[in-house]
């Protein structure tokens, strides 16, 4: 059996996925990105070989993507994560539903990716460095709400009420703006749907600069949470889809272009 091997080493969390000759998904694993990319990136590796009874031996070819792709001394490629997170964008829905757009949003930043009927990206856009529209954020909103942050998605279903607006642009003055509302009496489960609404309306905008075309993919961890999903769609005006491992597509996608480099090669 043939194995390839995407890294994704981002801001905050390294995602790695093991493919098989056939390309389906063998293990994936994720693991904080901490200070030392390379030496945890290799951990993680040998925890997921490990648990597959596999060595680095068996690895044909290892691409590695985000922030640490050059970091990372094994791979025998770097690719940008934008390309690699249009090729597993591309491959994570089955070959009925094409994306066309993707909306990623991850720890520290948030990207929209526009691609053509052949999955190839024709144009992107990237949010500016504040948080306040990143999954950073919901951590940061989380800890004032004195919440777990898988519990914003049941905060924002639990919302009875219009959906409280958290207007600033900054990620420091939204915080303040959280901690207004508390003060000032007003629901936890409100509160956590309009944090969700105030992301989704910068992703809008964001992705307003281009021609957003169906089918959506979010991905990235945030895409987890399904009160994100439901203020997305709604600001948007369309569906969105979500694949079964939202944080891992990038990981993913690199591991398809491993695959394809080593064959091309050989």
């Amino acid at each position: 059996m043939n194995y390839y091997l995407g890294v994704d080493i981002g801001s905050t969390t390294i995602k790695i996925v093991l493919i098989d000759e056939s390309g389906e998904m063998v293990d994936k694993i994720g693991s904080p990105t901490g200070s030392m990319f390379n030496q945890n990136a290799l951990d993680s590796l040998d925890r997921l070989l490990k648990s597959n009874n596999l060595t680095r031996d068996d690895l044909n070819y290892i691409v590695s993507t985000g922030y640490g792709r050059k970091l990372f001394k094994i791979s025998n490629e770097n690719v940008n994560e934008l390309t690699a997170n249009a090729k597993g964008a591309r491959n994570s829905l089955g070959d009925t539903i094409k994306v066309k757009t993707i909306i990623n949003v991850g720890g520290q930043d948030t990207k929209v990716i526009i691609l053509d009927d052949e999955g190839k990206m024709t144009n992107f856009f990237m949010n500016d460095k504040c948080a306040a529209g990143t999954g950073k954020f919901l951590d940061i909103s989380a800890r004032n709400l004195e919440v777990e942050v898988q519990e914003l998605e049941i905060l924002h279903f639990k919302a009875k009420d219009t959906p409280l607006p958290i207007n600033s642009i900054c990620a420091v003055f939204a915080e303040s703006e959280i901690i207004s509302l508390l003060a000032a009496g007003h629901n936890t489960s409100e509160i956590a749907s309009g944090i969700h609404y105030s992301i989704a309306k910068r992703i809008t905008r964001l992705a307003g600069r281009g021609k957003i075309q169906d089918a959506v993919l979010f991905d990235g961890g945030t895409a987890l949470n399904k009160g994100m999903v439901d203020a997305l769609e709604n600001e948007l005006m369309r569906a969105v889809h979500v694949n079964s491992f939202p944080q891992f597509t990038t990981s993913y996608g690199a591991a398809l272009i491993a695959k394809e480099r080593y064959l091309d090669n050989n």
